[in-house]
């Protein structure tokens, strides 16, 4: 058995890695998560992987620990108290803003595209149905992020490095946008479906959402952070209780075995590199002994349908957040103890 390495920073509080999956709206379920362990304030996030709605989410929470180092705060535990509370700020404007652009996203081409997809998808491209790529979520993320100010703080502790995938139109590749490649270019990269969205250029490529590729990417975290504890946040199902029957059922089926696969092939690597430690196979230290935890929202927000996930009014992204925090508050509860001990990853 690989020996237990605790994370942790002077003061006790815990360093662990976030996986953020994306979902359309269902990401104010990830929301509510988020508020959960940042009002906890005993955890500092060393690296955020996000795709789509987890990319904006991943995006949103950074900026608030680089605002907290713009105020010259001396006590390193202060700022952290202080970036907590300004990314807990930070995620409920971005959220309760989309919720008040809920009847504009309803009236835009995009949301209509969506409505009308089954019978679209083979006539219509986003050119088409969307010739003005319209998307006020891009405007949103301008307003609250400044993508300048987190690449300027990215390598201060308190500031979590973030990694967003996105999907090569050419090469059909995932590839991992950090660093001083954060910018408001990837973060919509990463949330651009082909059918709704026309791609996103960056560097003379296309790009997709991030989640055929990877939803999200964990081996970023592996491999450019030193915290051997990732705590995935999932909002897709990867098992489903009822056979799909309906085209619409068939077709969101069809969407969460797409984007799940990545996903699951790294966990099956993960898997089975903490075998072959435990069994005394592999030198020790020449593989990172990776500690997996899960909030899992999957078979809850199952239950609300796949139209809801372009579903926007306050509401229901508030009762989404609330879903979160409960779920955040029972894995803590069940699990705090573990981190930086075993995986609690089933």
């Amino acid at each position: 058995m690989a020996h237990p390495k605790y994370a942790h920073v002077p003061g006790g509080i815990q360093t662990i890695n976030l996986a953020l999956q994306g979902g359309g709206s269902h990401g104010a379920f990830t929301w509510g998560v988020l508020d959960a362990l940042l009002e906890d304030g005993g955890f500092r996030f060393a690296g955020i992987s996000g795709t789509s709605a987890g990319a904006m989410n991943a995006a949103v929470l950074a900026s608030g620990f680089a605002d907290a180092r713009e105020l010259g705060i001396a006590d390193v535990h202060e700022e952290h108290a202080r970036g907590c509370e300004l990314a807990r700020q930070k995620l409920r404007h971005f959220w309760e803003t989309v919720g008040t652009l809920g009847s504009f996203l309803a009236a835009s081409p995009a949301s209509y595209a969506h409505q009308l997809m089954p019978w679209l998808r083979p006539v219509l491209a986003p050119s088409q149905v969307n010739p003005l790529d319209i998307n006020p979520l891009r405007t949103l993320l301008k307003r609250t992020v400044e993508f300048e100010k987190l690449v300027q703080h990215r390598k201060h502790p308190n500031v979590p490095k973030v990694f967003v995938c996105a999907t090569n139109v050419r090469t059909g590749r995932g590839e991992v946008f950090c660093d001083e490649r954060i910018t408001i270019d990837a973060i919509m990269a990463s949330a651009c479906l082909p059918q709704l969205f026309h791609p996103i250029e960056i560097d003379g490529e296309c790009y997709w959402d991030g989640g055929f590729a990877g939803n999200p990417a964990i081996y970023p975290l592996i491999y450019r952070t030193h915290i051997d504890d990732v705590l995935l946040v999932q909002i897709n199902p990867i098992e489903i209780q009822n056979l799909p029957v309906s085209m619409s059922e068939i077709q969101e089926r069809i969407n969460e075995v797409t984007f799940n696969a990545s996903l699951l092939a790294e966990l099956r690597a993960i898997e089975f590199v903490q075998r072959l430690i435990e069994e005394g196979r592999v030198e020790k230290g020449r593989y990172k002994y990776m500690r997996m935890h899960r909030i899992d929202g999957g078979a809850l927000l199952q239950t609300f349908g796949s139209d809801t996930k372009m579903r926007t009014d306050i509401g229901f992204l508030q009762r989404l957040c609330a879903q979160g925090r409960e779920s955040a508050h029972t894995w803590l509860e069940e699990n705090r103890q573990y981190i930086g001990v075993r995986p609690t990853m089933k």
